[in-house]
């Protein structure tokens, strides 16, 4: 199972050239409407379709690229490998400033049930200018219905792309190449993983591989297992509370169970919503945590200390010094060891670097006590290894020239067997245990496929360590032979032939994304503790008779399922279920039919069988038992219609369902109606005729607010309500002669319709008929609104029907309810902010800005809601086809209606001076102009001097794109993915002379990882250059500007960039004479850059950038 990510407005998404690839849904804001954009569009396929080949390069021409506006675009379809294909790529993005693109099964739609299709794939942007820097992205996927797209939503920032100095869009042409080679797919549903292997997978909860492959590891090391099972848990415990109960019960059905087994009881008792099972986590930190609540739930039980024998060694830290007689050292312990894989051919090689000596020298002199700064060495040496030793191998590591995670997918060996004494015991301190050979046997590995944002997990595990390997992968087990499990676990690069050297000669390499992740290793000489015999007498009693009693209800359940077409589910309900129910489960109509008792009758048994079931149930005798079929009126509701006729009574319970039930449901509702005599016994129902009308009564209490069932009477079709006045004010506990109002309750969908019944009209007059209700009250009642809320039954009705309990949480602290407001559906907005301030104690409700629920992510919507922009409540509730009751508040400083007339702008205001930047948050009315900004920020800032000028830049990526100018309206000026930067105009770029240049500086790196390609960072800036003036002396004033020390600024290198391309510049140089051209594409696509290394500590202001060195110190001030 692939992860699914959260939604992108709640995920700062880095750009990563490893970035997992993600179906482009995720978790969807929505349905998106599958358009194909007119755009003019070339297709050409380098290998024909009716080849069909496994592999092919498909080339898509995307002209007029910068004026599309469909926020998708699909290419046209090519085959590979039987298959139907196309690339699908979000022009703006799909919800973030990349480019978005995506390889899509084209006929995913009209696939059978169940299909599914492997592929690796690349996905390329190509450079027109220098294929060499062309972006390339590869990746595996296994499609299915549920994830018919693959790729990766930040493929490349939206300003690299549309920058046509970088030649990824010439002549408003994009270019775009797909490598597909497709896979075999083996039948992952017929497989019995049991019948083949033995063993049982696990089930996926979302993405939970991870955490799979993690247990079923655990599980295999038999001693651990062995422990678990003897953790005390006691009958009373419930597994999805503690994590014990849950671990025992998840292992026995491991062992035990035919079938995969559930994690759900296991997640519950960590304390995991659903949403947590859709976020992946990392095995390591799940290892860490899981075994400290072991080891804490272990304590003061006969398993104490089980996780320390089984995974603690020990490591000693030591500085020596050289040339006194001085050493400090230091013991600690680990449960597992982390090896680094960069620069490492094996594990051996990580084992050496792991005990590398450090020299501490020069600048890095250790302080000995007693002698001062000394010459010294600094390593670690290991005291003891554990019998289980577990090697995390750091796949994933901080990339500081890119600011961001990357995933390692170098090759890496491991060895079947591991010897730690190799070479003289050269990684064992002098004071290990000599005796112990610390010879290790390879017993599982974790294995992660795909990259740095996601991916999936599985495990290669030997269970007794034999010569088989069994591949654990969610709920499949298969087996594997040991290239499968090691070789091909070790990374690197993987060659394709090409599939038609007549179409296309270049080889296809892609990076094998699928690498060991984790390694356990057992001790040769612990091998028969470890490994050792785990039966049922190891399991608690409570605990087999628990599992067991599951296990039979389960087989119970699967029994009744394959058995359900044999039976029908026969509904009774009765007086007894309305008078519980109406007031309290249900208000309109008389009973819901979930909550009534059921029998299960075999179809084929005859009608009178059943009421002989129903006779000892119920205490019923045969003969008094009078049943009604239901029916769903066109209205919506849902009412007694007509008795059975004795005809229908003789057939058999599957025909009588056929009967009464044409929408081929598998139940049968019936109303049982019983008849009391005066000793309140069941008597023979009296012969209803046509003139008989069964109606239902209801009583509604205007000072209670409380509507509750009261009987069910017979009257003549002719008789008139007046007739039985008498009888319902005996029902109701009233006097003979008290007044009441009666109400026919007609429908509730959507609208309520209940209204007041004449009572000098018969029966048939006022259209009532059997199966009807008549809800009624004191007429005294029914004037009294200044002293009840609902006076009488409509209003009461439309108040039940409408009622909603909202769960406001603070927008600061969205997971966390803070209080609950029963409001209407019908509240319209100033209702709901009125009853919040209120609630909250503010006097001013328009300060209060309310935010609706996704109930896709369990998050607020990105949006808020606007001031008075919805009718009713309602409307605040419904996201797409749901409903939620949560709502999100915050308190602003202003009234809503007035901030929404202004535009908040943040902006960064770099002082002249002061080597400081200061972010201040800008409100003015949206018609204002750049000039009112400048002059707000005037009051704010601190000038070098009082007359100092100033500008507004907008900055994107470390360059700078634009000057606004003073007059141009801040309303359509967007901060969030440019940086809008502050800042005095400096006294010699406004005395320019004829021959003088302004000019842009920007820093700069080449990215090894890319091609050398060009990677800005940093603050840029203007500077003025003179007539014949040269580079030496830019510098010097450069230095100057910058603060740089001489030793690290002389490690710097200057250089002349046009389209992206550095051309380095000598001291004598003259700089004015590359700057002539004033080309086309603005000033920006020529600029004097400063190259060196980026080593200041990363840090993040404004939204979506990633921040850099020569950036002066933030403050916040809002």
């Amino acid at each position: 199972m692939t992860l699914m990510t959260p939604p992108l407005d709640q995920q700062q998404q880095q750009q990563d050239d490893d970035e997992m690839l993600v179906p482009h849904t995720e978790f969807p804001e929505g349905p998106q409407p599958m358009e194909v954009a007119q755009a003019e569009t070339a297709n050409t396929v380098d290998a024909q379709a009716v080849d069909d080949p496994p592999s092919a390069r498909f080339t898509w021409t995307i002209e007029n690229f910068s004026r599309l506006n469909n926020k998708k675009l699909y290419s046209d379809v090519f085959f590979v490998g039987g298959y139907k294909w196309r690339i699908l790529v979000f022009p703006k993005g799909n919800n973030v400033d990349h480019l978005s693109m995506y390889l899509d099964v084209a006929d995913s739609a009209n696939l059978p049930y169940g299909w599914s299709r492997y592929a690796q794939f690349s996905l390329t942007v190509i450079n027109q200018l220098h294929n060499k820097y062309s972006i390339r992205k590869e990746t595996q996927h296994q499609f299915n219905a549920r994830e018919s797209d693959w790729g990766f939503t930040s493929f490349m920032p939206l300003g690299e792309l549309y920058d046509p100095s970088r030649g990824y869009l010439v002549n408003d042409t994009c270019i775009v190449e797909a490598d597909v080679a497709v896979r075999r797919v083996v039948d992952y549903w017929s497989h019995d993983s049991k019948k083949e292997t033995g063993f049982v997978g696990l089930k996926n909860q979302g993405a939970t591989c991870y955490m799979n492959s993690l247990l079923q590891t655990l599980y295999h090391i038999p001693y651990f297992r062995k422990a678990v099972y003897h953790m005390p848990t006691t009958e009373n415990d419930m597994p999805s509370g503690s994590i014990p109960l849950a671990l025992q019960s998840l292992f026995y059905k491991l062992q035990y169970s035919d079938t995969s087994v559930a994690t759900k009881e296991l997640t519950k008792s960590f304390g995991w919503d659903t949403y947590d099972s859709f976020m992946q986590h990392d095995v390591q930190e799940l290892n860490r945590v899981l075994c400290e609540k072991l080891e804490d739930k272990m304590k003061g039980t006969v398993v104490e200390g089980t996780i320390q024998q089984l995974f603690e060694g020990h490591h000693m830290n030591y500085i020596e010094c050289i040339n006194v007689d001085y050493k400090s050292t230091r013991k600690e312990s680990f449960y597992d060891l982390q090896l680094d894989v960069k620069g490492c051919r094996d594990v051996y090689a990580s084992f050496d670097k792991y005990v590398e000596v450090e020299r501490l020298e020069g600048d890095n002199k250790y302080h000995a006590e007693q002698y001062g700064l000394q010459d010294a060495r600094k390593g670690v040496l290991f005291i003891d290894f554990p019998p289980v030793l577990q090697l995390q191998l750091k796949r994933f590591e901080y990339d500081f020239m890119r600011d961001t995670m990357v995933k390692i997918n170098d090759r890496y060996e491991f060895p079947l067997q591991l010897d730690l004494d190799r070479e003289n015991g050269k990684y064992l301190s002098p004071d290990a245990d000599s005796s112990v050979r610390n010879l290790y046997t390879l017993h599982s590995v974790l294995v992660h496929s795909g990259g740095v944002h996601g991916g999936h997990y599985y495990a290669f595990i030997r269970p007794t360590l034999s010569d088989q390997w069994l591949k654990f992968d969610d709920e499949r087990v298969t087996k594997e032979d040991v290239k499968r499990a090691l070789e091909e676990q070790y990374g690197g690069e993987e060659e394709l032939p090409p599939a038609n050297p007549g179409f296309n000669n270049s080889p296809f390499k892609f990076t094998k994304y699928s690498n060991a992740y984790m390694l356990v290793y057992i001790r040769e000489s612990d091998k028969d503790k470890i490994i050792c015999n785990v039966d049922e007498k190891d399991i608690a009693e409570h605990l087999r008779i628990r599992l067991k009693k599951e296990q039979e209800e389960k087989e119970q359940k699967r029994k009744e399922k394959a058995e359900a077409h044999l039976y029908t589910i026969i509904k009774v309900a009765r007086n007894e279920d309305l008078l519980e129910q109406i007031g309290r489960d249900v208000y309109f109509d008389l009973v819901d039919h979930e909550k009534v008792h059921s029998f299960r009758i075999q179809k084929q048994l005859p009608f009178n069988h059943f009421k002989e079931e129903v006779a000892k149930g119920f205490g019923i005798p045969v003969q008094c038992q009078r049943f009604w079929f239901w029916a769903k009126r066109q209205n919506h509701t849902y009412r007694p219609n007509r008795p059975l006729t004795p005809q229908e009574e003789a057939q058999s319970v599957g025909q009588l369902r056929e009967v009464s039930n044409k929408a081929n449901n598998a139940e049968l509702k019936l109303f049982l109606e019983v008849e009391l005599g005066q000793d309140l016994k069941p008597v023979l129902p009296s012969e209803k005729t046509k003139e008989d009308i069964l109606l239902f009564f209801k009583l509604y209490d205007p000072w209670k607010e409380e509507l509750r069932y009261v009987g069910r009477l017979f009257v003549k079709g002719s008789g008139k309500p007046a007739e039985i006045l008498t009888k319902l004010n005996e029902m109701a506990g009233f006097s003979p002669d008290e007044e009441i109002v009666l109400y026919e309750e007609i429908k509730f969908e959507p609208n309520i319709m209940c209204e007041r019944i004449d009572k000098k009209a018969s029966f048939r007059a006022s259209q009532l008929e059997d199966g009807d209700i008549i809800c009624f009250q004191k007429f005294s009642q029914v004037g009294s609104s200044d002293q009840t809320r609902y006076p009488n039954v409509p209003s009461f009705l439309e108040y039940v029907h409408n009622r909603q309990v909202v769960r406001f949480r603070s927008l600061e602290k969205p997971k966390e309810d803070e209080f609950c407001l029963e409001l209407s559906k019908l509240n319209n907005y100033d209702d709901v902010v009125g009853r919040v301030a209120q609630h909250l104690g503010l006097d001013d409700p328009s300060k209060i800005r309310l935010t609706s629920h996704n109930c896709y992510s369990q998050q607020p919507k990105p949006q808020p809601i606007k001031y008075r922009g919805v009718e009713h409540l309602s409307d605040m509730l419904v996201h797409y086809n749901q409903t939620s009751d949560i709502l999100y508040y915050e308190v602003l400083d202003i009234p809503l209606p007035e901030l929404q007339g202004l535009k908040t702008l943040k902006v960064a205001f770099h002082h002249a001076t002061k080597d400081e930047v200061v972010i201040h948050t800008i409100r003015l009315p949206k018609q204002c102009t750049v000039g009112d900004v400048i002059n707000d920020l005037k009051t704010k800032v601190e000038l070098s001097h009082s007359n100092a000028e100033m500008r507004l830049l907008e900055v994107f990526y470390h360059k700078i794109y634009k000057i606004f100018p003073l007059s141009e309206k801040i309303e359509n000026i967007n901060d969030q993915y440019w940086t809008l930067r502050a800042e005095e105009i400096p006294e010699e770029e406004k005395n320019l002379g004829p021959h003088d240049r302004l000019i842009h500086v920007y820093h700069f790196m080449k990215d090894t990882a890319q091609n050398q390609q060009v990677q800005n960072f940093g603050e840029p800036f203007f500077l003025v250059i003179h007539e014949g003036e040269t580079l030496a002396e830019v510098k010097a004033r450069v230095q100057k500007k910058l603060l740089v020390p001489d030793e690290e600024f002389s490690k710097w290198k200057f250089a002349f960039l046009s389209l992206g391309r550095p051309e380095y510049l000598q001291d004598s140089d003259i700089v004015s004479s590359r700057f002539q051209r004033r080309d086309v594409y603005g000033a920006w696509e020529q600029y004097l850059g400063l190259e060196h290394t980026d080593n200041a500590p990363k840090r993040s202001y404004a939204a979506n950038q990633n921040r850099h060195t020569f950036e002066k110190p933030v403050k916040i001030y809002n």
